[in-house]
């Protein structure tokens, strides 16, 4: 049901790894990247994530959090999570500095499926922090990208100053991911796209949809809406695959908090086939 997941029987899931906070890097309103190096040399050299996992974050006397993994897969030194202030952890992350270290135990749950993309074109949609959990999958598709036909990023926000990673664009479209954006609302200076981002799918010439995997992550209105336009333009639904997001407590499905449907997110997700859960994102009134 999900797609590949790194986990395995003989990592102990409930050891948590000290990390201290290299740097950080602010992003937008609320939300900042911290860049993590592990403490122990050995726990370092073991660790290694797919695109589109995440780890669970332990601050010592607030709590524990989901965070999916931001970085490149084949960086070293430093391990990336993009997080949002939304509660208790992540406001007293926000309040932590560098040098200061918590606990991370992980990685958990399924990845982005990399390689069903082989041959074919590959769009990514995403809106506002949703281009978080994305972005490894952006790196590993660019490190391979001969391997890939065309790479397409849509990416919305509500205004232009909520767009994520704006200094890596350039980049990206140079070694050869085309990136469209699209806002809510637009500043005076700015020139691009205006509307929701699934426009931006129901506009770009498709040539080969029966070939194409999009790679969705955002709120579930807006990934339920992307399927439906993608569908309508002839993607398959079985080569449609959302990241979905719930309260995990456990990270290994014991909790029960993260039910959706038959499925545990932190288990067989957060990576997921539409047509798996398409009834559960079913919109009222479509």
């Amino acid at each position: 049901m999900s797609g590949t997941c790194l986990a395995s029987p003989s990592i102990d899931p409930w050891l948590a790894h000290t990390v201290r906070i290299a740097s950080i890097t602010d992003e937008v309103e609320d939300v900042a990247t911290y860049h993590l190096e592990f403490s122990d040399p050995e726990s370092a050299k073991s660790y290694s994530f797919l695109p589109g996992q995440f780890n669970m974050l332990y601050l010592p006397g607030v709590g524990e959090a989901a965070i999916s993994i931001s970085s490149d897969p084949a960086q070293e030194g430093t391990l990336d999570h993009t997080v949002r202030i939304a509660g208790n952890v992540t406001g007293a992350l926000a309040r932590a500095a560098v040098g200061d270290t918590f606990g991370l135990r992980g990685p958990f749950g399924s990845s982005w499926p990399i390689e069903a993309c082989l041959g074919g074109d590959v769009i990514l949609v995403t809106g506002g922090i949703g281009l978080a959990p994305l972005r490894p999958a952006i790196y590993e598709l660019l490190n391979r990208k001969s391997e890939f036909g065309t790479l397409s990023l849509l990416y919305g926000a509500r205004h232009p100053f909520g767009l994520l990673y704006p200094s890596e664009y350039a980049d990206w479209e140079q070694r050869g991911m085309s990136v469209n954006t699209t806002v809510d609302r637009a500043s005076p200076a700015w020139q691009g796209n205006v509307g929701v981002v699934t426009q931006l799918l129901d506009r770009m010439p498709l040539p080969n949809p029966e070939e194409t995997t999009v790679l969705c992550c955002g709120p579930e209105v807006m990934m339920w809406y992307t399927a439906r336009s993608a569908i309508g333009r002839g993607i398959p639904a079985d080569r449609i695959w959302v990241s979905l997001e719930r309260n995990m407590n456990c990270a290994i499905g014991l909790c029960g908090h993260c039910q959706f449907g038959p499925t545990f997110v932190c288990k067989d997700g957060p990576v997921i086939r539409y047509d798996h859960v398409s009834s559960f994102l079913r919109v009222e009134g479509f």
